[in-house]
């Protein structure tokens, strides 16, 4: 799909593309001001979308525990269909990126709403067949990772001269995240509240985020392109590739953190939710959901503090993140033993500053590293990294036959305080 075309001189805002000669134009209905504004503002339609996006990819975590009541799933079945999603968010993530890197933007994120309502519209219809939750969960994923890759590379762009000239380094990284993070907590929140208390409780969640997001996903076909589309003469495979990944900094920095983004969260959410159920007899839904929003609203809270944390010279932000994780498990460890709801919610509230920390300050980081034309591209690999912590309660899920959880969620805690220690060796190296 083609960039905005331009009306007339007096309405049109015309810069080059970054990594590119190429002049992009925002066609506005006004003075030549107002234009600017509109188009300085534009990033706020893509976080509007990927918000809308991330809120239906997470509103099915709160209803596992729904799923096992109403269906009689085991949790091995339920954590299956869980991870279903990262089936979908990774192709999206890893085709995505890349292509939008060569394709433009445009063509790439205006399906992602489109395949995010027919996720939920087949969850809905799915309630009774692992098969449609299954299918359900990867086009869910794949919206997902369309977002993250491609929206995500989108505001950064929009975030910066030209379009966004009064914007500073790394607002780019803070929006994309803050808006990531606000649809994963609220959208599951909601779909908690909704399934505890509302009728129909595997059908109202989803007509909700349909609704919400057809609403916000259709002022994305005003937002300007901000990349070249279709004059590449390299093949596709070559486009394909990010030798970025291979940057020390990535792999040092990068590598060690990234599983532990959603590995936090998941534990939060998933798995200490599990370990509480003979807490919270008839509100078990509801309560999940309560970890869920405490979890994700607090990873939204300390991104607001990120640029005070994040340092360029330094992997000050995400070693911070990491020192966060360790206590983090501990205390979802330590409320499974004690059966407490009370630490159990100081344990998602420590677990989701890190993730939401850890979150921001990787893309910060890859936005350092990459170059204009591998943005999207090592974005996704990011990403795609974040989700193998998205198979933890899987992972311990089959494990729980031989080990028990207070074992595993130990060895989780010394795990996360290796890749602090590693991440700390490499603290200002390779920037």
């Amino acid at each position: 799909m083609a960039a905005a075309q331009p009306l007339t001189p007096s309405t049109t805002l015309s810069a080059p593309s970054p990594g590119t000669s190429d002049t992009i134009s925002a066609a506005t209905a006004g003075p030549a001001t107002t234009g600017a504004r509109k188009v300085r503002f534009a990033w706020l339609w893509v976080a509007a979308a990927a918000f809308a996006v991330a809120w239906g990819g997470n509103e099915f975590t709160p209803l596992l525990v729904m799923y096992r009541q109403l269906d009689g799933l085991s949790t091995g079945v339920v954590d299956i269909v869980l991870g279903a999603y990262v089936v979908g968010v990774v192709p999206g993530l890893l085709l995505g990126g890349p292509l939008s890197d060569r394709w433009g933007r445009r063509p790439l994120m205006l399906p992602a709403p489109l395949l995010a309502v027919c996720g939920s519209a087949i969850l809905a219809l799915g309630a009774h067949s692992t098969a449609l939750l299954f299918a359900g969960r990867v086009l869910s994923g794949l919206s997902v990772g369309l977002v993250m890759a491609v929206g995500t590379s989108w505001i950064k762009e929009l975030s910066s001269a030209p379009f966004d000239p009064r914007a500073t380094p790394g607002t780019g990284a803070r929006r994309a995240a803050l808006s990531v993070t606000a649809g994963f907590g609220l959208g599951a929140g909601a779909a908690a509240a909704l399934a505890q208390f509302g009728p129909l409780p595997a059908l109202t969640p989803y007509f909700v985020d349909i609704a919400l997001t057809l609403a916000l996903g259709f002022p994305l076909l005003a937002v300007p392109e901000t990349r070249t589309s279709g004059r590449s003469v390299r093949p596709l495979l070559e486009d394909l590739k990010v030798p970025a990944v291979m940057h020390k900094r990535f792999l040092l920095v990068v590598v060690p953190m990234a599983p532990w983004v959603f590995a936090t969260a998941a534990t939060a959410y998933a798995i200490v939710p599990e370990l509480l159920l003979k807490q919270v007899p008839g509100i078990a839904v509801g309560y999940s959901g309560l970890l869920c929003l405490i979890a994700l609203g607090c990873g939204v809270a300390i991104q607001a503090l990120g640029r005070r944390i994040d340092d360029p010279g330094s992997a000050r932000a995400v070693v911070v993140g990491l020192a966060a994780t360790v206590p983090g498990v501990a205390l979802a460890l330590l409320s499974a033993a004690t059966q407490s709801l009370w630490l159990s919610l100081v344990a998602a509230a420590v677990l989701g500053a890190a993730y939401g920390l850890l979150m921001v300050s990787g893309l910060q980081e890859i936005q350092r590293i990459a170059r204009p034309d591998d943005l999207a591209g090592l974005t996704a690999v990011y990403y795609s990294l974040t989700y193998i912590g998205f198979f933890l309660p899987a992972v311990m899920a089959a494990l729980s036959v031989w080990f028990s959880y207070s074992a595993m969620l130990a060895a989780v805690a010394v795990i996360a305080a290796l890749a602090l220690a590693l991440v700390a060796v490499n603290w200002r190296r390779h920037i």
